[in-house]
C-alpha cells in the first residue's frame, strides 16, 4: 500500500512517528497523523483544513487535552464530584517526586526512543480508509488529502472527534478535495 503514497503522504507517516515519540505515546494514533499533516509544507490536506478553519494551533490545543494514550484528560470538575482534588494530587506527587514530575514525558519502553513505534488501530484505520478514499475519487495515488478524508470516518479515534467537533464534515471535505485536485491538474 505504501508504494501508492505520494512523497508528502509518506512524510506525514514518518512525522506521525515523531509526533508520537515527542508526546510520550506508545503507539502512533490518528491524532499523531493529524498533527503530522502540519509538519509537511505545502500539502493539500492543510490547504483543505485551512479553508475549513482548522489550523495547527487548534489541533495542538486539542491534542494537548489528551493523555499520552489518546484518551481525554479527566475533567477536574467531574473528578471533584468523586472527591478527587487534582491540585492536591499534583501537590502530593511533586512533594514525593519533585517539581514538574507530572509534566515530564514518561520514559520510553524497552524499544528505546530510536525504535519502531507501532500503529494502533485508529492510525491503521485512517490509512486504510485513505486508500479507499483515493479509490472512490479514482485517484491512482494516496496523498495527504486522502489521509485527511480517512480521518473523517467514524471509529478513527481522536482525529475524527476533533475535526467533527470543529465542523469538518466528510462530504463537504471530499467535495473541496475534488475541486482542489481538479484545480491543481488544470493549473
Amino acid at each position: 500500500m505504501f508504494e501508492r503514497f505520494t512523497e508528502r503522504a509518506r512524510t506525514v507517516v514518518i512525522a506521525a512517528q515523531k509526533q508520537a515519540r515527542e508526546r510520550g505515546a506508545d503507539a502512533i494514533r490518528s491524532e499523531h497523523l493529524l498533527a503530522a499533516l502540519f509538519d509537511v509544507p505545502d500539502n493539500l490536506a492543510v490547504t483543505v483544513l485551512a479553508a475549513l478553519g482548522v489550523d495547527r494551533d487548534l489541533v495542538e490545543s486539542e491534542i494537548g487535552k489528551l493523555r499520552p494514550d489518546g484518551r481525554p484528560t479527566p475533567d477536574a470538575e467531574a473528578l471533584a464530584t468523586l472527591g478527587i482534588d487534582l491540585d492536591e494530587v499534583r501537590r502530593q506527587v511533586e512533594e514525593a517526586f519533585g517539581p514538574g514530575a507530572l509534566d515530564r514525558p514518561r520514559a520510553a519502553s524497552s524499544r528505546g526512543w530510536g525504535g519502531h513505534i507501532r500503529f494502533d488501530r485508529t492510525a491503521k484505520k485512517v490509512l486504510e480508509l485513505g486508500l479507499r478514499e483515493a479509490l472512490l475519487l479514482k485517484h491512482n495515488y494516496i496523498g495527504t488529502e486522502h489521509i485527511l478524508l480517512g480521518m473523517l470516518h467514524p471509529a478513527t479515534g481522536a482525529a475524527h472527534d476533533m475535526l467533527v467537533s470543529h465542523g469538518v464534515r466528510q462530504d463537504a471535505t471530499r467535495i473541496l478535495v475534488e475541486e482542489l485536485v481538479r484545480g491543481r491538474r488544470a493549473g
